[in-house]
């Protein structure tokens, strides 16, 4: 199945790590040091003027709905095998060197889902323009995108992994 066929956000093995490593991070010692930050301005006085109190209590709620946002994407998310995939395609999760034709660069991406996306980290979203262009393009084929600056091609050179 295919992480568009799927319901849910797809994501990799990886990512999935990732997420629980930041909720674990979040839900222990993060919540902890907040609890210990708004004891200590709790214990500076009167708590209707008291402004560290007040922004540490602010600071506590958007570490919760941080918390929370977490939780329920883990609840969401789709793994996508990368194992059960067409090893011929560039597919959701795998690697590969792909060639810019248009600029002469050639990048290493890895498709992934949109939250996991970064760029800078080799990470390309598969719901992106040029994501959606590359999922399942065949190693050698070339794929033209439509971009505000105007057509690219991509040309996917080998897979990596």
């Amino acid at each position: 199945m295919s992480p568009q066929e799927q319901t849910g956000e797809p994501i990799t093995q990886a990512g999935i790590e990732e997420l629980k490593a930041e909720l674990a991070e979040l839900e222990g010692p993060a919540r902890k040091a907040m609890a210990a930050r708004i004891k200590v301005a709790r214990e500076e006085g009167d708590l209707k003027e008291n402004a560290e109190y007040h922004v540490a209590k602010e600071d506590q709620a958007h570490l919760e709905t941080k918390i929370k946002r977490l939780q329920e994407r883990l609840r969401n998310a789709v793994v996508v095998e990368v194992s059960a995939l067409d090893s011929d395609f560039f597919s959701f999760g795998r690697t590969a060197e792909v060639l810019d034709e248009s600029k002469g660069e050639t990048n290493a991406w890895t498709l992934v889902g949109s939250t996991e996306a970064n760029l800078a980290e080799g990470r390309l979203s598969a719901e992106s323009p040029i994501g959606r262009a590359l999922l399942d393009a065949k190693v050698g084929s070339t794929v033209k995108v439509e971009t505000p600056k105007g057509d690219r091609a991509f040309k996917v050179l080998k897979l990596v992994s």
